[in-house]
């Protein structure tokens, strides 16, 4: 073992460990260091070496015996990806409100085992930092945060937004943008400006159950197009929808959707994007998980960075990375722009002034880029803990996705299984799940969940897991 610094913490020893189990130097079955040697040798404390083990013990990767130290254990074979949904292209009745508001009920509430929360455990989040640069706002701006900010949103913030967007390759400059609240409300901005009740909308399926209550709210069909859960949608199914249907718009989230966390390659995303320029349909871009990528060299590119005469509407939000709290979210609507201005000025006139101005500080200050590392290596770990136990705890024939990045998990049970009475199980041992009901409009997804890797794990939330998964088998009776 090679010397390092000492101030080599346990998150570097447990990966320097990894990589030396992944690369051979130990192999299955192998009995690692004693932690006194791999303390001494390595000149960190034993508490930092007992730390990285647990974590490494935790994860899987090895298992202690008693009275005999660690071992490397056995890798456990990935669960299968889920099959393409199999359904036509067709008009979807909306129609799962009520499911949709009891899960969204007990998102936040205290007690609850979040994997049904997409949002950001509160310990990952930067509030540290954001409590000092909102102190410093309130000081230093003084009456002007008590003020309308413009329509448009924060010039400061507009702006960072902006040289972000053009470092994606995106052509964009703080005009361009939009600030909103949250990125639903640039969804809802996005189709007021582009539809009208009784119009098509082309839709990835799955998709987040908020967009098919927003299609609803205002009126509008879902046309469905079924979403591969590795590479998303096909521009030659789009074209068949196109063809079928006088469609208006189309939604897509091209980077992780979800639920299923699809990454659409760029080069079919160049392909979607000149198919709706060519029918005249204005595209509509959910972004909010882009910057979370976890098994990849760098930042997937939107959709907008293919965009060369503004028939894309981008839209993005800080809700999953920074401030679920705060509803800082953003939207690029291009040729839509003073439609959208229009429309937001008749709801909520502007966008809160200290929140806005706190981000923008955030962003110009560099500390974004440190937090998203910290942030996407936690979500990196919870979900190989979560697809380490998932074989074990689930019933045979269980199915997970193995995405690149995103915060969920979408996992297929047997056909036997029903997920929405699963969601009704679990929530009554205080563990939240989403059922796969709520995220079509067609039956194709009832024997399916969505599991939230974007928190914490302890022995609490593998504990749960586990009782997800004996519910799941219990449904099954005999068989298990």
């Amino acid at each position: 073992m090679q010397v390092v610094s000492k101030d080599f913490k346990y998150q570097n020893l447990e990966h320097y460990l990894l990589d030396m189990i992944n690369s051979g130097r130990f192999n299955v079955g192998e009995k690692l260091p004693s932690l006194r040697d791999v303390s001494q040798k390595m000149h960190v404390s034993l508490a930092t070496v007992t730390h990285a083990y647990m974590e490494l013990e935790k994860k899987g990767v090895i298992e202690a015996r008693p009275r005999s130290g660690y071992y490397v254990r056995q890798k456990v074979a990935p669960l299968p990806i889920p099959d393409l949904p199999e359904h036509d292209v067709q008009i979807g009745k909306l129609s799962r409100t009520q499911l949709i508001q009891t899960v969204l009920g007990i998102v936040g509430e205290k007690g609850m085992l979040p994997f049904g929360c997409i949002c950001a455990d509160s310990s990952v989040l930067p509030h540290k930092a954001l409590a000092r640069i909102m102190n410093s706002v309130l000081r230093t701006h003084g009456q002007d945060v008590m003020s309308y900010e413009s329509i448009q949103g924060n010039p400061l913030l507009r702006k960072q937004i902006s040289w972000r967007m053009q470092e994606d390759d995106c052509r964009v400059t703080g005009n361009d943008v939009l600030i909103t609240f949250g990125a639903m409300e640039a969804l809802y901005l996005a189709l007021r400006s582009t539809t009208r009740p009784g119009d098509n909308v082309v839709i990835q399926s799955p998709t987040y159950f908020c967009f098919l209550q927003l299609l609803e709210n205002l009126g509008l069909r879902a046309i469905e197009v079924a979403s591969c859960p590795t590479n998303g949608v096909s521009p030659r199914d789009l074209d068949r929808a196109f063809s079928r249907f006088d469609v208006a718009a189309c939604i897509l989230a091209p980077n992780f959707n979800n639920p299923d966390g699809a990454l659409i390659p760029d080069a079919t995303k160049q392909e979607i994007v000149t198919l709706c320029e060519s029918n005249n349909i204005p595209l509509i871009e959910d972004d909010v998980s882009g910057d979370l990528y976890c098994d990849l060299e760098g930042r997937p590119r939107p959709l907008k960075s293919f965009d060369k005469i503004g028939n894309i509407i981008h839209c993005s939000s800080f809700s999953k990375t920074i401030s679920p709290g705060f509803r800082v979210g953003y939207m690029i609507p291009g040729k839509k722009m003073d439609k959208a201005l229009e429309i937001k000025a008749t709801t909520n006139v502007s966008c809160s002034t200290p929140t806005q101005l706190a981000i923008g500080k955030y962003l110009e200050e560099g500390l974004y880029d440190r937090h998203l590392r910290k942030l996407r290596r936690r979500i990196s770990d919870q979900r190989t803990h979560m697809q380490q136990y998932l074989p074990e705890y689930f019933p045979q024939g269980t199915r997970a996705t193995q995405p690149k990045g995103g915060g969920v998990l979408w996992v297929e049970l047997p056909k036997q299984i029903d997920g929405t009475k699963l969601f009704f199980d679990v929530k009554k041992h205080n563990i939240s799940i989403a059922p796969g009901a709520i995220f079509s409009t067609s039956e194709s997804f009832t024997n399916f969940i969505r599991l939230s890797c974007v928190g914490f794990w302890n022995d609490e939330m593998r504990a749960g897991l586990e009782t997800i998964g004996r519910l799941a088998k219990e449904q099954l009776g005999s068989e298990y």
